[in-house]
């Protein structure tokens, strides 16, 4: 009688990368999607503020959209996944620039890094634009759009 049980070939590296560029592109697709759902109802003025205060067009506000709406949409579809992974990098940039560089080097009361989110989201985005998005997309493997 054969085992039912996977072998442990079926567990290659070979086998399991796509699922784990998945898995990567839905985690920090969803979790930046999430603040962009809550900037569509609470608006983006406190960011032109910020960037008013720094010498630049408060109008640059609204590109928070794309980084954080349409960006991760494609990047959960599949969908020029490295560039819109790319934009999500830059999104971060200016966030890290525009809100974060106080705490650049500020640890928690546990020990953690202060900007531990933040730095997911970037650093998971931009292992997004290393990596591609799989074959588990609407791109597919060798996708024109991957």
């Amino acid at each position: 009688m054969t085992p039912i049980t996977p072998s442990l070939s079926a567990l290659s590296p070979a086998n399991t990368d796509d699922a784990g560029k998945l898995l990567i592109r839905l985690t920090v697709g969803v979790l930046v999607l999430l603040h962009g759902i809550f900037k569509l109802s609470a608006g983006v003025g406190f960011i032109g503020g910020m960037l008013a205060k720094s010498g630049l067009p408060g109008g640059l506000a609204y590109l928070v959209y794309v980084g954080e709406i349409v960006a991760p949409l494609l990047m959960i579809a599949g969908v020029f996944t490295r560039a819109a992974a790319a934009v999500v990098v830059i999104n971060m940039l200016v966030a890290f620039g525009l809100v974060h560089m106080a705490d650049m080097f500020a640890l928690t009361k546990q020990g953690g890094w202060a900007l531990e989110l933040q730095g997911f989201y970037l650093f998971g985005a931009l292992t997004v634009v290393l990596l591609g998005a799989g074959r588990f997309s609407v791109g597919g493997l060798k996708g024109r759009w991957n």
